[in-house]
């Protein structure tokens, strides 16, 4: 475990990796997501809370069911790509407690507490939909994670009856660098956003 890892696994997870726009025809097999999700599940959340939800868009069906919600920018590309991940928070999470954190009397701390609730929901489970793009470029997989949708309607949709809500998507394939791939945007350096003390 303390061993670093190899300067291409690191390209292929950081420094090569990009937010693709445009898809190759390639499908992403159901087994490809199970295996995806086995890794991101072991990311470190609160308490072990792991509040996020994920529904995998695969299908026809799915997508027409999607498409409605979705703004114009985001409409083609996402129709278009293999998978389309709807990362949730479920926000009666700590209703799991008691298998997830069997050390301690963990659900009290949220039972009556809704901001505590909501803030731990919202920052865990946003966490979690960061392990799932990290898992899928592990297991060779491209990511194009997005916003502007409209959450309620998703949720509407899809989550209808459950304390569950969208929080972001996230397409997920063989990403098509011969198509819509931006130049690489600047980042701020070390020296422009940490401080050691």
């Amino acid at each position: 475990m303390s061993e670093k890892l190899a300067e291409a696994a690191l390209d292929q997870l950081f420094r090569s990796a990009r937010t693709y726009n445009a898809f190759l025809p390639k499908d992403v097999s159901d087994e490809q997501l199970h295996a995806l999700y086995e890794l991101a599940k072991f990311g470190p959340t609160s308490a072990n809370c792991s509040p996020m939800r994920l529904v995998f868009v695969k299908s026809q069906a799915g997508k027409e069911k999607l498409k409605p919600f979705l703004s114009e920018g985001n409409r083609a590309k996402t129709l278009a790509a293999p998978v389309t991940a709807i990362v949730a928070n479920d926000y009666e999470f700590y209703e799991k407690l008691p298998q997830l954190f069997p050390h301690a009397d963990a659900r009290s701390w949220f039972v009556g507490n809704q901001e505590l609730i909501d803030r731990t929901a919202f920052r865990n489970a946003t966490l979690q939909g960061a392990y799932v793009i990290m898992a899928a470029r592990a297991l060779g997989l491209d990511c194009g994670p997005m916003s502007g949708f409209d959450n309620a309607g998703v949720d509407g949709a899809f989550f209808a009856g459950t304390p569950v809500k969208s929080n972001f998507l996230i397409n997920i394939g063989y990403g098509d660098a011969s198509r819509d791939l931006f130049p690489r945007s600047p980042r701020l350096s070390f020296g422009e956003t940490c401080r050691v003390e």
